[in-house]
């Protein structure tokens, strides 16, 4: 058994020892360093520097610095019609109230500056040279792509224009469901206006029981057919699939009215893509690919067609919208889409309005050309196969024509993102905080190194702090320090116990003390 006593004394004088050493150590300095943990030989310098993180940061993506003057077609593009379609989006976020906490998107709630000063630029920006010179105080460029690759990926969609009909007939026998009510998305609620197209999707059962939704094999089998959720009805399958996979269309009726309808809601299986069963079947070769030989194939195979879209188990739900024939579809961040200006993107990464500046060679001509594509574009919608940083879904309009070059883009093209000011990493990597000088030759030698650390070495010559060099102020050498005597041998103590009394029998019990020779 450890002595009292003789554990007091002894951490007294341990007490001493350290006190004085450091006394000497801020006489010298003027300050204390830390001595290194044998355990964390580099405790000491990573306790003088300050933690540190990067303004913004994109998962699995990377990003470098680019000038303005390195962006191949920054020069020749037409910024004036993206700067209106960035103001589409800039009325939004600036409606939409400011977020209590910091968005774990890679620019947060950053846009909210450029957006602010549109306000007063709207005036001055009239002209294509002005509104370049917008984008470049607002914004600084940053080359984006996926990690370990050079290049993104772009693919294009637009909005479909089929015939259709209110109600069922012998041509017309392929509903369009609105979302129905037993369908519940994990976060949300039914009052949601349009629930993303991701995440986890239940079917109620009762009153607490919830399973996976229907896949699309059983919805067109008639799971939730007769329940009043048809919006309107097409000619086929197939128009009904590729109008779920572009998300919105304008449905042309008999009395030559026109029904617009845009994504709701999803039943929760994920998205595969039947160009790619065609190509890994061999049926059709890769470079051959596109919208409109796939509607070819199941046009001349339908009971082949019929299993090669149950193999996509995704089914995307419809609401009608109040739009004009004038009036373009409606994306994700709830704003019209521009023609040519307005992407689809990873809505888990980029926040929507970000500015994205795309270059490539895509087939936008015929199926073979290589078109040159230098153009800056808005994200304001997005998609389940849009992910990734540097990944892309153009908006190319409505109608057939549209259909043609969204049907044969799928290209890799050079990204280049346009980060706000404010989180220009440049600007934020000039306040990181430089770790405190070294230790000087005289603490050096009064905190030595314990074995398996690394000695503390004073610096050879000073670095220079300024451009013109200031002299340290003399200091005098502390003296060095006597250590204790060492500490006399003490013979140990024995101490003779004495076993507590019995009580007695008519007395109610009670602890004994204990009884012995202590120091």
């Amino acid at each position: 058994m450890r002595n009292p006593r003789r554990v007091a004394v002894a951490s007294a004088v341990a007490c001493v020892i350290a006190a004085t050493a450091f006394a000497a150590s801020a006489s010298a300095r003027g300050r204390h360093h830390a001595r290194p943990s044998p355990d964390k030989p580099h405790a000491e310098f990573e306790s003088r520097v300050a933690p540190f993180t990067l303004p913004f940061e994109l998962p699995g993506g990377q990003y470098a610095p680019v000038a303005w003057s390195g962006i191949p077609g920054w020069a020749d593009d037409d910024q004036l019609a993206a700067y209106k379609t960035f103001l589409v989006s800039c009325r939004s976020i600036l409606a939409t109230r400011k977020p209590a906490a910091a968005d774990s998107k890679a620019i947060g709630d950053s846009l909210r500056a450029p957006c602010e000063a549109t306000k007063t630029a709207t005036v001055t920006v009239t002209d294509l040279a002005a509104a370049r010179a917008f984008f470049e105080a607002q914004f600084t460029p940053w080359r984006i792509s996926r990690l370990g690759e050079p290049e993104g990926f772009v693919t294009g969609y637009y909005e479909p224009i089929i015939d259709g009909s209110r109600t069922p007939t012998d041509i017309y026998n392929v509903p369009v469901y609105r979302r129905p009510s037993n369908l519940f998305v994990r976060g949300t609620t039914q009052a949601t206006l349009s629930l993303p197209n991701k995440g986890d999707v239940f079917r109620k059962i009762g009153r607490r029981k919830l399973v996976p939704y229907h896949d699309r094999a059983a919805i067109e089998d008639g799971a939730i057919a007769g329940r009043g959720l048809e919006i309107v009805w097409l000619k086929s399958q197939t128009d009904l699939l590729f109008t779920q996979i572009q998300g919105s269309a304008r449905v042309k009726l008999d009395d030559g009215s026109t029904v617009r309808i845009n994504y709701e809601a999803h039943n929760g299986f994920p998205y595969t893509p039947v160009g790619r069963i065609l190509i890994d079947r061999q049926i059709i070769p890769r470079e051959q690919m596109s919208m409109q030989r796939i509607r070819q194939w199941m046009a001349e195979n339908p009971d082949g067609g019929n299993e090669l879209r149950r193999q996509n188990k995704s089914y995307v739900f419809f609401r009608e919208v109040q739009l004009s024939d004038a009036d373009e579809a409606v994306g994700a961040q709830g704003v019209p889409l521009t023609p040519n200006r307005s992407i689809a993107v990873d809505r888990l990464l980029h926040v929507y309005g970000t500015p994205f500046f795309i270059e490539g060679e895509l087939p936008i001509e015929t199926d073979t050309s290589k078109t040159p594509f230098r153009r800056l574009m808005i994200g304001q919608d997005t998609g389940s196969a849009i992910v990734g940083p540097a990944r892309a879904d153009i908006y190319l309009g409505a109608g057939a024509e549209a259909g043609k070059v969204a049907g044969r883009l799928k290209n890799p093209a050079r990204f280049v993102m346009l980060v706000p000011k404010a989180l220009d990493p440049t600007i934020g990597s000039k306040t990181i905080a430089l770790p405190r000088d070294r230790p000087s030759a005289t603490i050096a030698k009064l905190l030595p190194a314990t074995p398996g650390t690394a000695p503390i070495v004073a610096p050879a010559v000073a670095p220079p702090v300024t451009a013109t060099t200031v002299e340290p102020p003399k200091v005098e050498p502390a003296k060095a320090v006597p250590l204790p005597q060492a500490r006399p041998t003490l013979e140990p103590v024995r101490v003779k116990r004495v076993p507590p009394r019995r009580p007695d029998r008519h007395h109610r019990s009670r602890p004994a003390k204990p009884r012995g020779w202590f120091w």
